[in-house]
Protein backbone atom coordinates (compact mmCIF):
# COMPACT_ATOMS: atom_id res chain seq x y z
CA UNK A 1 0.00 0.00 0.00
CA UNK A 2 2.51 2.60 -0.81
CA UNK A 3 1.23 5.76 -1.57
CA UNK A 4 2.25 9.23 -2.61
CA UNK A 5 -0.23 12.38 -2.88
CA UNK A 6 0.59 15.64 -3.90
CA UNK A 7 -0.87 18.77 -3.19
CA UNK A 8 -0.23 22.54 -3.72
CA UNK A 9 -1.03 22.88 -7.25
CA UNK A 10 -3.12 25.60 -8.54
CA UNK A 11 -2.96 28.62 -11.19
CA UNK A 12 -0.38 31.41 -10.44
CA UNK A 13 0.39 34.68 -12.00
CA UNK A 14 4.34 35.12 -13.98
CA UNK A 15 6.77 36.00 -10.79
CA UNK A 16 4.25 34.19 -8.47
CA UNK A 17 5.26 31.39 -6.18
CA UNK A 18 3.50 27.89 -5.15
CA UNK A 19 4.85 24.98 -2.37
CA UNK A 20 3.97 21.30 -3.40
CA UNK A 21 3.54 19.00 -0.41
CA UNK A 22 3.65 15.52 -1.30
CA UNK A 23 3.38 12.61 1.79
CA UNK A 24 4.36 9.20 1.28
CA UNK A 25 3.10 6.25 3.27
CA UNK A 26 3.54 2.40 2.93
CA UNK A 27 7.41 2.71 2.49
CA UNK A 28 10.49 3.33 5.05
CA UNK A 29 10.61 7.35 4.10
CA UNK A 30 14.06 8.38 5.14
CA UNK A 31 15.87 5.56 3.45
CA UNK A 32 14.16 7.18 0.22
CA UNK A 33 15.26 9.50 -2.24
CA UNK A 34 12.98 11.79 -2.79
CA UNK A 35 12.37 13.70 -5.88
CA UNK A 36 10.32 16.24 -7.95
CA UNK A 37 9.61 15.73 -11.99
CA UNK A 38 7.77 17.62 -14.15
CA UNK A 39 6.16 17.06 -17.51
CA UNK A 40 4.88 19.60 -20.02
CA UNK A 41 2.03 19.70 -22.82
CA UNK A 42 4.29 17.80 -25.49
CA UNK A 43 7.36 17.51 -23.54
CA UNK A 44 9.18 14.15 -21.91
CA UNK A 45 8.70 14.26 -18.26
CA UNK A 46 12.07 15.24 -16.85
CA UNK A 47 13.81 15.61 -13.53
CA UNK A 48 13.52 19.03 -11.59
CA UNK A 49 14.55 18.45 -8.51
CA UNK A 50 16.19 15.42 -5.98
CA UNK A 51 17.21 15.30 -2.46
CA UNK A 52 18.50 11.98 -1.67
CA UNK A 53 18.54 9.68 2.02
CA UNK A 54 21.23 11.83 3.46
CA UNK A 55 19.90 15.54 2.32
CA UNK A 56 22.33 16.14 -0.62
CA UNK A 57 20.10 17.97 -2.87
CA UNK A 58 20.42 18.53 -6.90
CA UNK A 59 18.09 20.70 -9.08
CA UNK A 60 18.11 20.83 -13.18
CA UNK A 61 19.63 23.75 -14.77
CA UNK A 62 16.06 25.33 -15.49
CA UNK A 63 14.83 25.53 -11.93
CA UNK A 64 18.22 25.99 -10.09
CA UNK A 65 17.90 29.65 -7.84
CA UNK A 66 13.92 29.36 -7.98
CA UNK A 67 12.89 26.13 -6.67
CA UNK A 68 13.80 24.11 -3.74
CA UNK A 69 13.25 21.01 -2.40
CA UNK A 70 13.13 20.22 1.16
CA UNK A 71 12.20 16.81 3.30
CA UNK A 72 10.43 16.38 6.50
CA UNK A 73 11.34 12.83 7.79
CA UNK A 74 9.10 13.17 10.89
CA UNK A 75 5.82 14.33 8.57
CA UNK A 76 6.67 11.81 5.93
CA UNK A 77 6.69 14.75 3.09
CA UNK A 78 8.62 16.57 0.83
CA UNK A 79 7.79 19.96 -0.62
CA UNK A 80 8.83 22.40 -3.40
CA UNK A 81 9.44 25.79 -2.64
CA UNK A 82 8.72 27.74 -6.43
CA UNK A 83 9.52 31.05 -6.43
CA UNK A 84 9.66 33.36 -9.13
CA UNK A 85 7.88 31.02 -11.20
CA UNK A 86 7.57 31.46 -15.13
CA UNK A 87 4.78 30.05 -17.78
CA UNK A 88 7.36 27.83 -18.83
CA UNK A 89 7.31 26.05 -15.51
CA UNK A 90 3.45 24.96 -16.52
CA UNK A 91 3.47 21.31 -16.28
CA UNK A 92 2.20 18.22 -14.41
CA UNK A 93 4.60 17.90 -10.98
CA UNK A 94 4.97 14.68 -10.02
CA UNK A 95 6.63 13.33 -6.69
CA UNK A 96 8.85 10.20 -6.55
CA UNK A 97 10.60 7.83 -3.83
CA UNK A 98 13.51 5.71 -4.65
CA UNK A 99 15.31 3.00 -2.72
CA UNK A 100 17.73 0.71 -4.52
CA UNK A 101 15.51 -0.89 -7.43
CA UNK A 102 12.27 0.05 -5.87
CA UNK A 103 10.45 3.34 -7.25
CA UNK A 104 7.41 5.00 -6.76
CA UNK A 105 5.33 7.50 -8.28
CA UNK A 106 2.76 9.81 -7.08
CA UNK A 107 -0.04 10.51 -8.94
CA UNK A 108 0.78 14.16 -10.21
CA UNK A 109 -0.74 18.01 -9.65
CA UNK A 110 -1.22 20.41 -11.90
CA UNK A 111 0.41 23.56 -11.69
CA UNK A 112 -0.55 26.27 -14.39
CA UNK A 113 1.58 29.72 -14.83
CA UNK A 114 0.01 32.34 -16.77
CA UNK A 115 2.04 35.24 -18.37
Amino acid sequence: QVQLVESGGGLVQAGGSLRLSCSASGISFSNFAMGWYRQAPGKQREQGATVTSGGFTNYADSVKGRFTISRDNGKNTVYLQMNSLKPEDTAVYYCRGTRWINGYWGQGTQVTVSS
